[in-house]
């Protein structure tokens, strides 16, 4: 009878033993988990909403309008660089052109200062729109009466700048010897101008009371043009 209450009383203290340690078991196990599933949403969680937090947040903005204040800044200096090729633009395109031969009034006249010097005075008038340079020589031959045409060598002098604003004239002469003798071997005819860096000619008159030219047409000088103001 005491054999079968103290296996009794054994077995009631084993299954209670085997409870508790159960229940000590279920208890750590859930904490585990909970101190799992706290970490993993801390972790999870924080990123996360530090992820979206930082986007939306003014912060997040500011670091995007700062990349955009550099975009800005880089449209900035496109802009300047284009209005600088602009100016760059403008300023090549006023730069002043040589005038167009289409563009100039023409004319010869006898401007001789004594009776042993010859001169002809050839003018340009600028009658087109805009400035232009007529600036250098012009390029001049002679036709002579028996239809051949003789170029005239330049003059020992330097070019003036001469710019021309519309209706300013520019004006370049032909220098040589008088003939007085009455024996000239030159009858000219005409003269053939050329403006400065130009390639289309004019062909004028001789003046008809311009003196007899002494020599050749290999003696008559052209000069640099110069403004007349």
């Amino acid at each position: 009878m005491k054999t079968t209450r103290l296996t009794a009383l054994a077995a009631i203290a084993v299954a209670a033993s085997l409870s508790l340690t159960a229940c000590n078991g279920d208890d750590s196990a859930d904490a585990s988990a909970k101190g799992s599933g706290s970490s993993s949403s801390s972790s999870d969680g924080g990123s996360s909403s530090a992820g979206s937090d930082d986007a939306a947040k003014p912060g997040g903005g500011g670091a995007e309008a700062g990349s955009g204040s550099e975009a800005g800044s880089g449209q900035g200096k496109g802009t300047k660089d284009e209005a600088g090729a602009g100016s760059s633009s403008k300023t090549g395109g006023g730069k002043t052109t040589f005038c167009k031969t289409a563009d100039l009034a023409i004319d010869a006249a006898d401007a001789a200062p004594d009776e042993t010097e010859g001169r002809i005075n050839i003018t340009m008038i600028n009658r087109g729109s805009t400035t232009c340079s007529a600036t250098g020589f012009a390029g001049v031959d002679i036709k002579d009466e028996d239809n051949t045409s003789n170029p005239v060598e330049r003059g020992q002098a330097q070019p003036r700048i001469t710019t021309l604003k519309p209706g300013d004239a520019a004006v370049f002469n032909l220098s040589y010897t008088n003939d007085t003798s009455g024996k000239s071997l030159a009858s000219p005819t005409n003269i053939i101008v050329t403006p400065p860096n130009e390639t289309h000619s004019v062909t004028l008159d001789w003046p008809t009371d311009a003196s007899d030219i002494k020599g050749a047409y290999t003696d008559v000088q052209v000069y640099p043009t110069h403004t007349t103001n």
